[in-house]
């Protein structure tokens, strides 16, 4: 299993032409279930319902992420000094790593995290350690302590931090991949960045990885692209808006299963995540495919609500949106709310506040976060953070961008009487005008 296969595989690819696949481990594990669940679970959740393109996986995703793995170390150990392809083990487990470091995510990921309380890290980790799987099982004929080393890569508590730089830092293989996919697949140009650059410019010091100062402006063009995705693509409020009414389904039919309500069809492969004893097989046999079943069969129950919210999702009628401020709307969020009861529709599966985070490069703050900077290797070995350099990345670096909508549903598809109808109208531009 740690051998090279007799013939390379080359798998085609928008991003990266080629995906180049030269060892049996590697192979073995694309080929398992687990691996090819992620065929069923979209990359970017319900961004398709903006970007209509955005229909990628999180399996291509992952050989993305193995494909940036591979180029970084099989680059010239002499020039680079990467010192992983010498060492086969080490080697094998960078690839492994970057292969399965998405194998625990599920149907509409981050939403669905939210409301049954799931970790898709840990479902990963347990992917990997547990003996039934077939990744595991893959894994282990390298050696029994095999598995318990990719674990570590994805808990970044490996020894070897290089390896886990490489997945999972502020720069790193993941982030590379899924800014310039995600940008392919919507069609937007703002996750664009010179990764052929990047990759000559990394390289491993002091168990860490730094970036040749003359590769600065590469670098920097890479933070500023993820800033433009996240506000541009990540965090545009119609996709939220659909997370919002997904989130509203999940959290009505497992009110409706606590209090004993009779779907027309039982929901057999949620059960166990309804009533909080779900294990690892329950979870794996969950993917997009399974979530939109149980939203097409669910337009037809007698709760109306249910039927109602899963009608607007899977015909995209999405709520509406209009900035909020927590601190100053709180009036104006009441009287919404007393409306809506007036005329039938429950705020708890009709109003929602939502606010989206992200910082697009943080600084090292010594007892305030453990995200590790960027750090610029000098002609005289000393190493200099990334936002000292570029005036453009100090000037994000450190500042919380936040975004928070009010989201509600469009005043004329509510079934209520044309001056009820006008009340809310009015009540709702006299707020959104002021915005």
């Amino acid at each position: 299993m740690i051998g090279k296969l007799k013939e390379e595989k080359v798998i085609k690819d928008p991003i990266h032409r080629y995906i180049h696949v030269q060892d049996k481990l590697i192979w073995a594990l694309i080929q398992t279930k687990e691996m090819q669940r992620l065929r069923r679970v979209q990359q970017l959740g319900m961004t398709n319902l903006t970007f209509p393109t955005a229909e990628h996986s999180r399996f291509t995703h992952s050989l993305g992420v193995y494909e940036i793995m591979r180029r970084i170390i099989a680059t010239d150990e002499t020039a680079s000094g990467w010192q992983l392809k010498a060492q086969r083990e080490e080697y094998l487990l960078a690839l492994a790593a970057a292969l399965l470091h998405d194998v625990g995510h599920g149907p509409f990921s981050h939403t669905f995290e939210a409301v049954f309380g799931t970790d898709h890290e840990a479902y990963t980790k347990a992917i990997i350690m547990d003996e039934t799987t077939e990744v595991h099982r893959v894994l282990a004929q390298v050696h029994a302590d095999f598995p318990l080393k990719v674990s570590q890569v994805i808990d970044k508590s490996y020894s070897n931090q290089v390896i886990v730089h490489l997945i999972s830092s502020q720069i790193d293989a993941d982030r590379m991949d899924y800014l310039l996919r995600d940008a392919y697949a919507t069609g937007v140009s703002y996750g664009t960045f010179d990764i052929e650059r990047i990759l000559r410019v990394m390289m491993p010091y002091q168990n860490a990885v730094v970036i040749e100062a003359k590769g600065m402006h590469a670098v920097e063009d890479y933070v500023i692209s993820r800033y433009q995705m996240y506000m541009q693509v990540y965090f545009h409020p119609v996709t939220r808006s659909a997370e919002v009414i997904v989130n509203k389904i999940f959290k009505r039919a497992i009110a409706l299963h606590q209090q004993g309500y009779a779907f027309k069809q039982e929901p057999l492969l949620l059960q166990a995540f309804f009533e909080k004893t779900e294990m690892l097989n329950d979870y794996l046999k969950l993917d997009d495919g399974v979530m939109r079943y149980h939203f097409l069969i669910w337009q037809d129950e007698n709760d109306t609500i249910l039927s109602d919210l899963c009608q607007r999702f899977m015909n995209r009628r999405l709520f509406k949106y209009c900035a909020y401020n927590p601190e100053t709307d709180t009036v104006f969020y009441e009287q919404l709310a007393d409306a809506y009861r007036e005329i039938g529709y429950n705020p708890t599966y009709y109003l929602q506040v939502q606010s989206s985070s992200d910082l697009p490069y943080d600084l090292y703050r010594p007892g305030e976060n453990q995200r590790l900077p960027i750090n610029i290797k000098q002609k005289d070995g000393q190493l200099v953070e990334l936002s000292v350099c570029s005036p453009l990345v100090k000037a994000i670096s450190g500042k919380t961008k936040t975004s928070v909508k009010l989201y509600y549903p469009d005043v004329s598809e509510l079934r209520a009487s044309a001056k009820q109808k006008e009340e809310l109208h009015q009540l709702v531009m006299q707020h959104c005008s002021n915005k």
